[in-house]
């Protein structure tokens, strides 16, 4: 499954649910099992969240950063590098979501990044970086 912006992040973004600049974010990392959807809207639609030593549930902080592109017209969001030390896990993608602080259900879903395949480490540091950034052009 290639990486994708799941459908309600455009939504939520134009109703004012996801402020880019403001808002908490946080990638949570998945095994092979999960099937990403577009349709998916909420962190409670994505199964089969890691687990292991040095990984905690509901994943790690993934501060946004937006960027105006007046010659592309569009808006280039981009995430920093968020990393697991000590961490002993395998995961085959990472899901970015709006952080609520609170239920699954609450918390809107941004976007899926695929690792093309699944990434392993050892008692190591695991390391998540998104070359790409998000973008919305007109």
């Amino acid at each position: 499954m290639p990486s994708l912006i799941y459908n309600s992040c455009l939504d939520d973004t134009v109703r004012g649910a996801i402020d880019f600049d403001t808002d908490t974010f946080k990638m949570i990392l998945v095994t092979s099992s999960y099937t990403a959807a577009k349709t998916h809207a909420k962190r409670s639609d994505v199964t089969n969240e890691v687990s292991g030593t040095g990984y905690t549930t509901g994943g790690n902080a993934a501060a946004a950063t937006c960027t105006k592109d007046n010659v592309n017209n569009r808006e280039d969001i981009t995430f920093a590098i968020t990393s697991w030390t000590t961490a002993t896990i395998t995961a085959r993608a990472g899901v970015i979501y709006k952080s609520r602080g609170g239920l699954a259900s609450a918390d809107e879903l941004v976007a899926y990044v695929d690792f093309g395949t699944d990434v392993t480490s050892t008692a190591g540091t695991f390391s998540v970086t998104i070359s790409s950034p998000l973008r919305f052009q007109n």
